[in-house]
């Protein structure tokens, strides 16, 4: 022997797979060799997922997603001569001065292969010609099938002379809070930005009580997306990952007229729920329970023991209205409908006015405390209104007070803002800076008491004005805001 020990057998061939493993590992990490094929899938570029193509190299998952769709985005111009006030009416009638035409430019979509396109009601809103143009270059006049300035959304039509690619409607209902969203225009083609595209996330849901100056529809139940969406992109698609159309892009919040991230697109869903009226009718038929509601405050979450502030309270019920006929009473708490949960009023007010008609609907309800169901069918709102309407007219002359313009509430009012008719005095305009502006009393709200008087018209109100002429504290006003609610407000003279 030489003096030196010897490992034993088992011993040695140990540290030779140990050191095979590790010579194994080192060629792995070498050569970046893939044990997945899948794994190109999990990869990342920042914080942005990355696929690997059928060539071996690796894309952004939104390129194939923006590639099948992107041909179904129009550009949208809309010409218009008409006035926008009286003056101006007099005026070109007068001098005979011919009318300088207004131009508009949007986007809007492909949604059926035969030609129909969906966009804002503001894109095409008082206009004389529309003209679409697609991604191949085509041009053509468009016809509007229909509109509705309710929920700013409207169907044109054209007779296509080329294959047609177009975006299929998905369900926003499933859409959540993180989710990639798309968001692509058609705004100034004429200056070469055809088809831009932006990417974001689903920032949030259901926003509602949005002012956009006099294109303020009255349903709102928003997406909002931190996908750009810059002027001119009005009208275009949000869309998801798979190519599904999400929402239509409407709106942006904004101290600087331009994208700060903070956008919005109207759920799909609504559009799917009109879309069928607008090309049957041109208009909307709209859903109608007979109720009278309320927000649910947190005392009346806590009194009927609801996990949450939520749903739709019930202040009163129309005697023989759907509502009524289900057994919904006042003081219930609505907290689903049609297997929908009802998170406020806004968004249970779209859920109405979209809901199917002459259909029994589940609506899941607390009273006192209780969980109960009842079944509701919903009826058209327009229908009833002219079975109901005494044939009132409007009056000559709106008056003024306190600095709200007034009319006396009517049918034809009522049919022409999309609401419930009841008797009282209905503010036209909210004069800045006055009394009514700083009691935050908004234009579209229905007066119904003064001073604990019952107004049902502008006579009412004067006499109820006339009690009054002495009085220097805050006037107690009962009124319904745009919204549907009842509020008191207190108007300091």
């Amino acid at each position: 022997m030489n003096g030196r020990s010897r490992r034993p057998l088992g011993v040695r061939y140990r540290y030779f797979f140990v050191s095979a493993a590790f010579i194994i590992i080192g060629i792995i990490i070498a050569t970046n060799l893939e044990l997945n094929p899948k794994a190109a899938a999990d990869l990342s570029v920042g914080n942005v997922p990355v696929v690997q193509g059928d060539d071996g190299q690796y894309y952004s998952p939104f390129v194939n997603t923006v590639d099948h769709v992107q041909g179904a985005v129009v550009n949208i111009s809309a010409t218009s001569t008409r006035s926008h006030t009286a003056y101006d009416d007099i005026f070109w009638r007068f001098f005979q001065v011919p009318r300088e035409p207004q131009m508009s430019s949007g986007s809007g979509f492909f949604f059926r292969e035969d030609g129909y396109i969906l966009t804002n009601n503001h894109v095409i809103a008082n206009t004389d010609q529309v003209v679409v143009r697609t991604s191949t270059g085509y041009t053509y006049e468009a016809q509007v099938i229909g509109s509705d300035p309710q929920t700013d959304l409207a169907v044109l039509k054209v007779e296509p002379e080329e294959q047609i690619t177009f975006i299929p409607f998905g369900n926003s209902d499933e859409i959540r809070v993180g989710d990639w969203a798309i968001a692509i225009g058609n705004p100034f083609p004429q200056v070469g930005l055809d088809r831009t595209v932006t990417v974001g996330v689903i920032s949030a849901k259901g926003r509602s009580n949005l002012r956009f100056g006099n294109d303020t529809p009255r349903y709102q139940d928003y997406i909002q997306t931190d996908a750009s969406i810059n002027p001119g992109n009005s009208g275009g698609p949000l869309i998801n990952l798979k190519g599904e159309a999400i929402g239509v892009n409407a709106a942006i919040s904004s101290p600087s007229g331009g994208s700060v991230g903070i956008g919005f697109a109207i759920p799909i869903n609504i559009a799917r729920a009109i879309v069928p009226d607008l090309i049957s009718t041109g208009k909307v038929t709209r859903g109608w329970l007979g109720v009278w509601l309320s927000e649910v405050t947190q005392a009346r979450a806590k009194s009927n023991s609801l996990p949450a502030v939520k749903g739709a309270y019930i202040d009163s019920v129309f005697a023989g209205s759907p509502a009524d006929q289900a057994g919904i009473e006042s003081g219930d708490i609505l907290t689903r409908f049609n297997n929908q949960e009802i998170l406020d009023l806004a968004q249970f007010s779209v859920l109405i006015a979209t809901a199917a008609k002459g259909r029994a609907t589940d609506i899941e309800l607390v009273r006192r405390g209780k969980p109960m169901k009842v079944q509701a069918t919903i009826i058209d709102r327009e229908e009833y209104l002219a079975s109901h309407s005494e044939g009132t007219t409007l009056p000559d002359q709106p008056a003024t007070w306190l600095g709200m313009e007034l009319l006396t509430y009517t049918e034809n009012i009522a049919r022409q803002i999309g609401s419930d008719y009841f008797p009282g005095v209905y503010i036209n305009r909210v004069s800045r800076g006055s009394a009514a502006y700083r009691a935050d009393i908004m234009p579209g709200s229905i007066i119904t008491q003064v001073n604990n008087s019952e107004v049902k018209n502008l006579d009412d109100l004067q006499s109820a004005v006339n009690s009054m002429r002495d009085m220097k504290k805050a006037i107690p006003i009962l009124l319904v805001d745009p919204r549907g609610s009842i509020e008191y407000k207190a108007i300091r003279p």
